[in-house]
């Protein structure tokens, strides 16, 4: 018997959507595929669901968005009567209307881990919602990072309540840059031959300051590593780059082709919730470096792992992967480590925490 499951998707309206809106869409698109039986309806102001990119039932929340979260904390509004599973997102909500499984994503603890990454009244936002879903023995709390499940066993959750997902990166729909329109869109920007690169947003708390000091040291010893490239939007804060070369924000075709042709790639985050770009980065068989305190990759031995505080440290990784091979061997076994993080797969985790 099929089911009503809604899906709130208020974060692609949002102004920075990061990492979470990526991981709707990705959801979307995953319970499209393994559970066609099952009728998802995406919940949310007019905004987001006008940019969702997949083809399902909707459900409008009514009203200025900037009031939604503050109603879905006390009142399942716009949720459709006789929902059986009702799954919020973010910390936004709704945390109601479900006839059978009430569920939330927690992405991260990072109001607390990095006070500087969002203004206060933001810090007090997310720490009352924590607070409320804490107390809320009925909510089923999901989350794809280990180190972040272990913190909220500390914080007195029972386990029976914390489910694990995966993400996914899988891009099979979209045909990566070639290595001529890649190197183009280099050129334009002063950069021949070998290159680092950090794709994200660029924040304080993705330790961009201390990157681009230890590439600094990095390709004074080592050429490989050549010139550091930047791509992905500003991000909540100021983020120095130095010398490096900002492309900003690029589309799906050109990101992958600036994986594929990276002598390396670096994703060194102070903080991490997830880390998608370093899972992309390894998909497309690039050389990695990223911090011990990227959940994605913490646990990945084809990653040479840093410590985020320390510019040596991430300079000698730096360093050190220009010695990893780059045959095709090498590079499959860098895919096959992450070839479960798959929207697929991520749809097959949330329909078990859903039973």
């Amino acid at each position: 018997m099929s089911r009503t499951i809604v899906v709130s998707v208020d974060q692609l309206s949002r102004p920075q959507p990061g990492g979470i809106a990526s991981s709707v869409r990705g959801l979307l698109r995953g319970l499209a595929e393994v559970a066609p039986t099952e009728h998802v309806v995406a919940l949310g102001p007019a905004p987001a669901l006008a940019s969702l990119g997949v083809s399902l039932d909707t459900a409008t929340v009514p009203g200025p968005q900037a009031l939604v979260p503050h109603l879905w904390e006390r009142w399942p509004l716009g949720v459709p009567r006789h929902a059986s599973v009702v799954h919020a997102t973010s910390m936004a909500g709704p945390f109601g209307g479900a006839t059978d499984v009430q569920s939330a994503a927690l992405h991260d603890l990072l109001w607390r881990d990095e006070p500087s990454a969002t203004t206060a009244r933001g810090a007090a936002f997310h720490e009352r919602r924590l607070q409320r879903l804490l107390a809320r023995s009925d909510i089923r709390l999901l989350t794809s990072s280990p180190l972040l499940r272990d913190r909220l066993l500390d914080l007195g959750v029972d386990t029976t309540r914390i489910f694990p997902v995966r993400l996914g990166v899988d891009d099979d729909g979209v045909v990566p840059a070639t290595s001529a329109e890649v190197r183009h869109l280099l050129a334009q920007h002063g950069v021949r031959g070998p290159f680092t690169l950090h794709a994200g947003t660029r924040e304080p708390r993705k330790n961009t300051s201390r990157l681009v000091a230890a590439h600094a040291i990095a390709a004074h010893r080592e050429p490989e590593v050549g010139t550091l490239v930047f791509v992905g939007p500003d991000g909540w804060g100021a983020a120095p780059t130095g010398d490096a070369i900002v492309l900003g924000p690029v589309d799906r075709a050109v990101l992958l082709g600036l994986y594929r042709e990276a002598s390396l790639v670096a994703y060194v985050p102070r903080a991490e919730g997830f880390g998608l770009p370093p899972v992309e980065a390894l998909r497309a068989g690039a050389r990695v470096v990223a911090s011990v305190t990227t959940p994605s990759v913490a646990a990945n031995r084809e990653v040479v792992l840093v410590d985020p505080l320390d510019v040596d440290a991430i300079a000698e990784g730096l360093v050190n992967a220009t010695g990893l091979r780059v045959d095709e061997h090498a590079q499959q076994r860098r895919r096959d480590s992450v070839a479960d993080l798959t929207w697929a797969n991520s749809a097959r985790d949330h329909l078990a925490a859903w039973r």
